[in-house]
């Protein structure tokens, strides 16, 4: 669980040092534009941007049942970033494992990527997909599910 804030704490905590230095300079409106960024950027990188992560378990239960794809992701990445603002408001319809918080999910990201833990893995229908394009998960998920 702690894993998953170090960035935006570590984002919250430069920024604040930064913009302490900004106003030690006598440059406020700098030190408020530079807080408002790294903000934004601990808030974006932080495990509340994304939708609420469920157990690897709970996730292919439930994907077997309405076929909606998993998506195993772990706060700080790049890539799982890219896909969830990518996706828009469908990532909210899809099935979102964090692998820092769930071992399973973890070790069912490694069986897919040859032992790497490399997200986001989507599994859809069964079979894994590590870092596909947005767009490509868009087409396959068919939102009248």
């Amino acid at each position: 669980m702690m894993r998953a804030w170090i960035l935006p704490m570590l984002l919250v905590l430069s920024g604040s040092a930064v913009a302490t230095g900004q106003i030690v300079k006598g440059s406020p409106g700098t030190a408020a534009a530079f807080l408002l960024v790294f903000l934004a950027l601990a808030g974006v990188n932080s495990p509340l941007f994304f939708p609420r992560s469920i157990g690897a378990q709970e996730a292919q239960r439930r994907s077997a049942v309405d076929g909606r794809p998993i998506v195993f992701w772990r706060p700080g990445c790049t890539y799982c970033l890219r896909l969830r603002i990518r996706l828009g408001r469908i990532a909210r319809q899809l099935h979102w494992v964090d692998i820092w918080r769930d071992p399973a999910g973890a070790a069912a990201v490694r069986a897919a990527n040859d032992g790497n833990e490399t997200v986001p893995t989507v599994v859809l229908a069964g079979q894994a997909h590590t870092n596909p394009d947005p767009e490509w998960v868009r087409e396959q998920f068919s939102p009248s599910v």
